[in-house]
């Protein structure tokens, strides 16, 4: 192990490098956790397209069996992560976990079963108003409501400037959000409003705590991996080495400037997610 392939880049910060360092050395007491949406799939205009990337299944169930754990920390809900990523009955991914809407429900390959709470109500008051309220402040033209069970999120990537129309949709969201007791959390040309309570770094948090990690690596792409960069970044004072990898992306700068290693989107993701496996096979 003190020798790497060339095929695995290395981190450019030193946090990074114990982080790498200690996931290589204590393999089957590290986790891995990975964000979908762009990290594992393309983003794609319509959501309901997504896929897991071809390479990262196999990447996966290579990787699975030679660490303690891989979780999917996503946003979707978490059964539509599993069937749009394909995880289930794969051979090597046998204790696979997802953690779908931010941590808020969980779906564990060896149960095969979604463990979810009640729907918060202030969603279903959201998901009867929302579309009448986008049509009345002149919003509706390009923009467009995806139903995620336990959140509902807009979508501005369709617009004529998608920029704009976000920037615009953010602050009346906002307001409609608080007024039913939801939060917006804010994406790629997307806001989509949601309880409060669970972020990635909470999920992220409270799982490693629950496997007694010793290290962690985390590869996410968007704003909402943030509270998960956050989480790593506290687990490190804390002693706890962890690797952040981003998933690159000009549309979100900010994470990649935290990241200890930044690669080119999800075909590159699972290419170095493939060469860990086969470095930690030896």
């Amino acid at each position: 192990m003190g020798s790497h392939p060339h095929s695995l880049p290395m981190p450019v910060t030193a946090a990074g490098r114990e982080g790498l360092e200690a996931l290589l050395r204590v393999p089957r007491r590290s986790v891995v956790a990975l964000d979908f949406d762009g990290t594992l799939a393309d983003i794609v205009p319509d959501p309901d397209q997504a896929r897991a990337h071809a390479a990262a299944v196999p990447a996966l169930s290579a990787l699975a069996p030679e660490v303690a754990s891989v979780a999917v920390i996503t946003g979707r809900p978490a059964g539509v992560a599993v069937r749009y990523g394909g995880f289930a009955g794969v051979p090597g991914l046998e204790h696979l976990v997802v953690l779908g809407h931010y941590g808020a429900e969980r779906w564990d390959a060896v149960s095969g079963i979604v463990h979810a709470p009640a729907e918060h109500p202030g969603v279903a008051a959201v998901r009867a108003e929302l579309p009448g309220f986008l049509d009345g402040i002149g919003a509706w033209r390009g923009t467009w409501i995806e139903e995620k069970g336990r959140a509902l999120a807009v979508h501005t990537r369709r617009a004529a400037d998608p920029d704009a129309a976000f920037a615009a949709l953010r602050e009346p969201l906002g307001e409609l959000a608080a007024r039913h007791g939801l939060m917006v959390e804010p994406g790629r040309a997307v806001l989509e409003l949601r309880p409060p309570g669970m972020d990635k770094g909470v999920a992220l948090t409270e799982y490693l705590a629950e496997t007694g990690a010793e290290a962690v690596l985390y590869a996410g792409d968007d704003l909402g991996d943030l509270a998960a960069y956050a989480a790593v970044e506290k687990l490190r004072t804390d002693g706890l080495p962890g690797l952040l990898v981003c998933s690159g992306s000009a549309e979100v700068p900010e994470l990649a400037a935290r990241a200890d290693l930044v690669l080119p989107g999800p075909a590159a993701v699972a290419s170095y997610l493939a060469a860990l496996a086969a470095t930690l096979k030896g």
